[in-house]
């Protein structure tokens, strides 16, 4: 392995696979339980009587976290509200949070054409996430520094270097099937990461294709996991164990991070996916009783598709005209299911039992070994 120099461009980035042991027991241990956790994810979402239902809902969450690992930093009610009101958003924060959320679907809809992960796909992603004509970095200078300003490392630097990078990087995702997908999709994070091939945006992106990659590689029907969640609470190790491996060639910590973050996340979607089943059902049989001359099952999606909604998503749901959906929210809300607000010329109504699951706040399943692990390399 090359000597590592953190303030010369590391032209000299192996490519993968990398040469090191990254299927130890420990390893292969964590893949089995971080799989199981994934499949039991995975099975609860396929088993949903609408898995499409919550998509948006999801999409921007993960968004936002993502965005915050960046410290771009808004709040879910004004996220929320911007993506559902008829008004121009005007907070630069969220502006870059739903571009990051119409990003992903991008991405989503780009793999079902072609079922590749492409420096063409990274690309289109991140011209998405910042609305501009962003490609591979040509302009020498690039470093990424810490807090105080010191320079911890320097990127590989030139077009044409970049671009062999990528090369390799694509043709291992598309290509060699000879190691475990979970394993794999750590390799390939760190590697993007490593070649840093965008002037902005690459964190992002990259967290971007994790999420394709499960799905490129059946690991996760739907993309439903809020990766980026675990990141931010244990975002000193992240970026720890992403050094480690560039500075010690210490794949192993870096792989237990990223296994113990599937595992982890896993197990909080779980966890949450069942609570707002759980309140679906609650809220459909009170409507059904107090209010049955309202309810339908397409009603009930409407309301927990995204916390907010407005009369014309009844109306554009074929539940009534105008007065009739008018009359259905004022009852929605007389009777405690919904909450409505004035958003400039509009009215939007917040169902309030949705957001509260939204808002809880991240805490383990489990304590996170990961921390000790990492504060020893």
């Amino acid at each position: 392995m090359s000597k590592f120099d953190k303030n010369i461009p590391y032209n000299d980035l192996p490519l993968l696979p990398p040469n090191a042991d990254i299927e130890t027991k420990e390893i292969l241990r964590k893949t089995i339980s971080a799989g199981r956790a994934l499949a039991q994810l995975n099975g609860t979402l396929k088993n949903l009587p609408n898995p499409t239902l919550f998509l948006d809902t999801i999409y921007l969450q993960e968004a936002k976290a993502s965005s915050e690992v960046e410290n771009i930093i808004t709040t879910n009610d004004e996220l929320y509200k911007s993506l559902v009101a008829d008004r121009k958003v005007e907070n630069s924060a969220t502006k870059e949070v739903l571009s990051y959320k119409e990003a992903l679907w991008l991405g989503l809809e780009q793999l079902k054409k072609k079922p590749f992960i492409t420096t063409t796909l990274c690309i289109n992603i991140v011209q998405c996430i910042k609305q501009n004509s962003s490609s591979i970095r040509v302009t020498p200078g690039t470093t990424l520094s810490n807090t105080k300003g010191e320079i911890i490392y320097t990127p590989p630097s030139g077009e044409n270097v970049i671009r062999e990078k990528l090369a390799n990087l694509e043709t291992f995702i598309n290509e060699d099937d000879t190691i475990d997908p979970l394993i794999k999709m750590a390799l390939m994070h760190y590697q993007f990461e490593a070649i840093h091939p965008f002037a902005d945006g690459n964190g992002r992106t990259g967290r971007i294709l994790l999420l394709l990659y499960l799905k490129l590689s059946g690991l996760l029907d739907t993309p439903a996991i809020y990766l980026s969640e675990y990141i931010i609470k244990n975002k000193a190790d992240y970026y720890k164990s992403l050094r480690s491996v560039t500075e010690k060639n210490d794949w192993k910590n870096y792989i237990l991070y990223m296994l113990d973050m599937i595992e982890e996340t896993s197990a909080r979607g779980l966890e949450r996916w069942n609570k707002i089943t759980t309140v679906i059902d609650k809220t459909a049989e009170e409507i059904k009783t107090k209010l049955p001359k309202i309810y339908s099952k397409d009603l009930i999606e409407i309301l927990f598709r995204l916390p907010y909604t407005k009369r014309q998503h009844l109306i554009d749901e074929n539940i009534g005209n105008p007065k009739t959906v008018g009359n259905y929210l004022i009852a929605l809300e007389e009777n405690g299911f919904l909450k409505s607000e004035k958003v400039g010329k509009e009215k939007l109504y917040l169902n309030e039992r949705l957001l509260k699951i939204l808002e809880n706040h991240y805490r383990p399943i489990k304590p996170t070994v990961n921390a000790k692990r990492c504060l020893t390399t």
